[in-house]
């Protein structure tokens, strides 16, 4: 079954172009189903291009998914137009009300500062709470999955003196784990961050298991099976030139960068970098919609409820 997207949202086209099977208004409803309902809160400046890294990892289960775009009431966007936020996006107090089978939590370039100092903190920590109660399985990436983790459990995060910043390899320490199906034993990943959550802080936790981690940048997925979370502080999603395009930016911006690691073939920065963490982020993200078909109620309103 293919995902459902507003006709009109940019990524609509470029899904299509990808071949991603993408679903019109008037189609989905001639189907007698019940799609999944997946809320994808989006606190990254460009909005447009996480739209479409988040809808094709979606929008590959063979599911019907229905995408529904949430930004914070509280934080004006200065890279995404007022008409895009108007036309596809509900702030989270218009959504609240609603019960969804899925929720995405993006990362937000504010991750250098404390959580309290975060201009709509109050209001983020009032989503997570909030998921405790309308969301069936939360994915919290990056700062988001950062800013989760601390305000449930109260891990920190931890300051680096370099960037962390790169393709590294990562290995699978729990290859029984529903959301690791058919993945490899080790694999790459892209990373891309300033701050770094530590496995000893995880491990004081009983109610978290560590999925995946590197030898050179720690911890990347984290499972809680209580609160069906998961938090991953790595960037499976990321396109082929994500990272080149962070690169480019801050050289062309005179800020202090090295080429990302193994990278760029040759670490040279003209020849185009190859994906290769595609697959496995397609694995991950059909496991859990795959986990959360079988396992949230029918009836939505029954989410949170624990019927």
């Amino acid at each position: 079954m293919p995902i459902k997207i507003p006709d009109t949202l940019p990524a609509f086209e470029t899904l299509v172009h990808e071949g991603v099977r993408v679903m019109t208004e008037t189609v989905a409803i001639r189907q007698d189903i019940r799609p999944l309902q997946i809320g994808l809160l989006n606190l990254m400046p460009n909005k447009i291009k996480t739209e479409v890294q988040m809808a094709r990892l979606v929008g590959a289960s063979p599911l019907q998914v229905e995408l529904s775009l949430v930004r914070v009431g509280g934080h004006r966007a200065k890279n995404t137009s007022e008409e895009h936020l108007l036309a596809f996006y509900d702030t989270w107090e218009e959504v609240r009300h609603r019960k969804f089978d899925g929720f995405i939590i993006t990362g937000a370039p504010v991750e250098t500062l404390d959580y309290e100092d975060v201009t709509y903190w109050d209001e983020m920590k009032q989503i997570l709470d909030w998921t405790e109660t309308n969301v069936h399985s939360t994915l919290n990436v990056c700062w988001g999955a950062m800013a989760a983790i601390y305000h449930f459990h109260g891990v920190p995060k931890h300051t680096l003196e370099e960037k962390a910043f790169g393709v590294y390899r990562h290995h699978n320490r729990k290859p029984s784990s529903i959301y690791l199906n058919g993945f490899s034993d080790n694999f790459e990943v892209p990373v891309s961050r300033w701050t770094e959550i530590r496995i000893e802080d995880i491990r004081a936790v009983p109610e978290l298991d560590i999925l995946l981690d590197s030898d050179e940048t720690g911890v990347c997925l984290v499972q809680e099976k209580a609160g069906n979370r998961l938090y991953i502080f790595n960037h499976v999603e990321y396109d082929s030139t994500s990272l080149a395009d962070e690169y480019f930016r801050d050289v062309s911006a005179g800020v202090p960068i090295k080429l990302p690691k193994n990278y760029f073939p040759h670490n040279d920065p003209s020849l185009p970098p190859q994906n290769r963490w595609r697959g496995h982020a397609h694995l991950l993200f059909g496991n859990w919609i795959n986990e959360i078909y079988q396992t949230t109620p029918y009836d939505l309103e029954k989410i949170g409820t624990g019927a």
